[in-house]
């Protein structure tokens, strides 16, 4: 590796702005900031959005209905299929 041309890959606590929640990872980034975490001082960058606050992770997010989706799809255009002159739908044959 060439020398001085890397950047420095440091500790550093994340720390999510909505929930409070920290933890420590490492990255290149360089914050002004520093929180002392588990008894040392380390630079902080504050996030939107982390685990703590994600719907996914926090099982808070909406889930789709695809089956009736799927089943309003059919019952909306039954009809027409079933007046078709028995072929697929797309005419591939």
């Amino acid at each position: 590796m060439q020398k001085n041309i890397h950047p420095t890959y440091a500790s550093v606590v994340f720390r999510d702005t909505s929930t409070g929640h920290m933890f420590l990872s490492r990255s290149t980034r360089v914050p002004r900031a520093t929180v002392e975490f588990e008894g040392t001082t380390y630079p902080v960058i504050d996030v939107e959005i982390s685990s703590d606050s994600h719907p996914f992770w926090t099982g808070k997010a909406r889930t789709l209905d695809s089956e009736g989706r799927v089943e309003r799809f059919r019952r909306r255009y039954a009809a027409s299929a079933a007046g078709a002159s028995g072929t697929t739908p797309g005419g591939d044959e």
